[in-house]
């Protein structure tokens, strides 16, 4: 029994049925065909003359010809009154099976496909020849001679022969160049499509500076680091560019960092110290006696041993700046602030021993003090801020990014004792205040400050901030960031800009999520703005960044990531050292 279910078919079987042409006609006439030699093939044989050599040297007597080895029809193997007289054909039994075993699987294949499809949408593929004759009108090949379709003259087909319009033939050069057409012009490229990741990239415009001959030597100094025996005497300015490049790529290691060591050595920054274990450290203070400064950038090798050596070998420390001083204990900490009460200014970053007892210590024999940062410290709580604000001489405070928030009272408190004194605060992801403490704080107790961070305060709103600027007047502000302030919009950024623009030279507004056209282009008034961040402002556009650009001439650097509404277009001058885009979606 057939199975009647059909599968999908495609267009060239839907254009065989359609022409009826099916596995019936194609073997019908394929009988028709066989019949057609049949009857004109002995006349055609005689006719020719091309008779095999083998018979005809039997005929004259001459030697027997060898056996003919003739194979087989294997599609119709099983019928034996098909097989052809005449001589005989010495076939192998081996020979034979394969063929039949062949067969076999092709009389399964063919009933597979009948059950497949219905008699009447049977497929069978044409021959080449068919479709080679439909293809006449090709194009003829490099070097063959064609007649001009339009001047009847010979000429030679190259690569440049171009089709008549209207067809059929092809024209001669004269003749395509009489028609207006160039036929030797090079066809443009095809666009090419951006993909994803190409259009997700960060888009920085630069201006191209030629390098100096300082930088070039810097650059080949850094390279060759390891063949350096000794610098002499380049300056302190040179040095610091030199070990910023080899931090910049990781090379600054126990043996080449000693080229900056100097007894002389006042101030020392090392911006990578991955690679400085703790006897290199324990070097480096007992080579630079005399250091005031010192800045280690991922100092993770740095324990009790390496502290302990420095409250001994660096008796005149007073700044110290240190990242990711993770393995350092309280004692240690305590020990080194009883040994350096000339401390001025403790920078730490991510240091998750320091505790209550750690800040008490440094409270009490660091009096001096005038910058503190106390930066993604896990263990800093209100407890933390009576202590700060026994600090008499703090002028820079960096509280930034704890693990529990501050309390608003507790930060007010703090600022009523010493907000007067402060120039640079940072309060950023305290997620706790709110409006309350930029009126209460802010507003009353800190007219001074000069750089001002609040990132991450998702509590302020835009009718609190605005109010906080209209009121506050600081006298010289220069850098303010409030990032990631989703309440925060359009009434806020006009009383900022007439409270502080003309003063700003940096300015923060990422991600103000209701800012309108016509107040970021009132950014153009901030005469002295060098450095602008307005990424993932929803109403940014060209127009708002060429605004920006006419009425700010020392922008150095615009970040406008996530700015949907700036294009690849948008306009750029060449004093702007930076534009950052990030969100050109292939417009």
């Amino acid at each position: 029994m057939r199975n009647n279910v059909r599968g999908p078919t495609s267009a060239l079987t839907e254009f065989l049925r359609e022409s009826g042409i099916n596995h019936a006609l194609i073997r019908r006439r394929g009988q028709q065909q066989q019949q057609q030699q049949a009857e004109a093939g002995p006349s055609n044989a005689s006719a020719s003359g091309n008779q095999d050599p083998n018979i005809v040297a039997e005929q004259d007597g001459g030697p027997s010809a060898p056996t003919e080895h003739v194979v087989p029809d294997s599609d119709h193997l099983d019928s034996e009154d098909e097989v052809p007289t005449g001589r005989k054909r010495q076939v192998s039994k081996a020979t034979l099976e394969k063929q039949k075993l062949a067969a076999k699987k092709r009389a399964k294949k063919h009933k597979d496909d009948d059950d497949y499809e219905d008699d009447g949408d049977e497929y069978t593929a044409l021959s080449k020849s068919f479709w080679t004759s439909k293809s006449s009108n090709a194009k003829p090949s490099v070097g063959s001679l064609e007649k001009c379709a339009k001047c009847s003259k010979q000429f030679t087909v190259t690569k440049y022969t171009m089709a008549a319009d209207p067809p059929p033939g092809y024209l001669c050069h004269p003749c395509v160049k009489a028609s207006g057409t160039d036929p030797f012009k090079k066809r443009p490229a095809p666009r090419k499509r951006k993909s994803a990741a190409e259009k997700r990239s960060i888009v920085n415009y630069q201006e191209k500076k030629f390098p100096t001959l300082v930088s070039l030597c810097i650059k080949i100094i850094s390279q060759h680091i390891n063949d350096v025996e000794a610098f002499g005497d380049i300056g302190s300015v040179n040095l610091d560019k030199i070990i910023r490049v080899l931090c910049r790529n990781r090379s600054l290691t126990p043996e080449n960092v000693t080229l900056f060591y100097d007894v002389k050595n006042t101030s020392l920054n090392v911006y990578d110290g991955t690679k400085l274990e703790p006897p290199a450290l324990i070097t480096l203070a007992l080579l630079n006696p005399n250091l005031t400064s010192l800045r280690i950038d991922f100092c993770g090798h740095i324990d009790d041993v390496v502290l302990n050596g420095w409250s001994t070998s660096l008796p005149s420390l007073e700044r110290l700046e240190l990242l990711g001083p993770f393995l350092i204990r309280v004692p240690a900490w305590i020990n080194f602030f009883q040994s350096h009460p000339q401390l001025e200014a403790i920078l730490l970053h991510q240091s998750p021993r320091f505790d209550l007892e750690c800040m008490s210590t440094l409270a009490a024999c660091c009096p001096n003090l005038t910058e503190l940062r106390l930066k993604e410290i896990g263990k800093l709580d209100d407890a933390f801020l009576p202590y700060i604000s026994c600090l008499q001489r703090l002028e820079q405070l960096d509280l930034s990014s704890p693990s529990t928030s501050c309390s608003e009272d507790g930060l007010i408190a703090l600022l009523k004792k010493c907000g007067e004194r402060l120039t640079h605060l940072d309060l950023s992801n305290h997620i706790e205040l709110g409006d309350d403490f930029l009126k209460y704080g802010l507003q009353e107790y800190a007219p001074n400050l000069v750089s001002l961070r609040l990132d991450n305060l998702p509590a302020l709103t835009d009718e609190g901030v605005a109010m906080f600027f209209r009121a506050w007047l600081p006298s010289v502000l220069t850098t303010l960031s409030i990032a990631r302030a989703p309440n925060v919009g359009a009434q806020a950024l006009p009383a900022l800009l007439d409270s502080a623009g003309s003063t700003l030279s940096t300015l923060i507004i990422n991600a103000w999520r209701e800012t309108t056209t016509e107040a970021l282009e009132n950014i153009a008034s901030a005469r002295e703005l060098r450095i602008l961040d307005v990424g993932w402002n929803r109403a940014v556009d060209n127009f708002v960044i060429k605004a920006i650009m006419d009425g700010c001439p020392k922008l150095e650097e615009i970040k406008c990531w996530g700015c949907n509404r700036v294009t690849a277009n948008c306009p750029r001058k060449v004093s702007l050292f930076s534009l950052s885009v990030f969100g050109i979606w292939g417009r």
